[in-house]
C-alpha cells in the first residue's frame, strides 16, 4: 500500500460525492470519495490526513506526451525492479517518497524499464483513500 502524508487544500461535495485535493508537498492529489453526506462532512480543509492507494492501481507510463484524463500524475525514477513471472513489482522515488507500482511483467518487458528510467505512476481518483492523519498535532 502507498501512504503519503498531506494537508486537504480544497473539498467540492454534491449530494454523496467529493472532490478533494490533497496537497504532499508541492503535488496536488485528488481523491474522489463517495458515502452518505452526512460521512463527507467529517473532511475539513486544512486538515492533515493520509492518502492511500494500492500498488496495483499505480499504472506506469515512459515518455508520456498529451492530455490524459487521470489527475494523479507522480513524476518518478525507478529505484528498483522485482521482475517475476507474472508481475513486476516497480519502486520509484518522487521527490524523496517512496512509491511502488505492480504491473504486469509483459507490461514491464514492453516499456523496457530499467533502474534510472523516468516514468508517471498514474492513479484514477477513485482509486486514492483517505484517513486522517491522527499523528498530526496542529504544530
Amino acid at each position: 500500500m502507498n501512504k503519503f502524508s498531506g494537508k486537504i487544500a480544497a473539498i467540492e461535495a454534491y449530494g454523496s460525492v467529493a472532490i478533494v485535493d490533497v496537497m504532499v508537498g508541492p503535488y496536488c492529489f485528488t481523491a474522489t470519495l463517495m458515502g452518505a453526506a452526512d460521512q463527507l462532512e467529517v473532511w475539513k480543509n486544512g486538515q492533515a490526513v493520509n492518502l492511500l492507494f494500492k500498488e496495483t492501481e499505480v499504472a506506469l507510463a515512459k515518455n508520456l506526451s498529451g492530455q490524459i484524463s487521470l489527475r494523479n500524475r507522480m513524476p518518478s525514477i525507478i529505484t528498483g525492479l522485482e521482475y517475476g513471472q507474472l508481475l513486476t513489482r516497480v519502486a520509484m522515488q518522487m521527490d524523496g517518497m517512496m512509491l511502488h507500482s505492480v504491473i504486469t511483467t509483459r507490461s514491464a518487458r514492453h516499456l523496457q524499464l530499467e533502474l534510472g528510467d523516468q516514468v508517471e505512476g498514474l492513479v484514477k481518483s477513485n482509486e486514492m483513500s483517505l484517513l486522517p492523519d491522527l499523528t498530526d498535532t496542529g504544530v
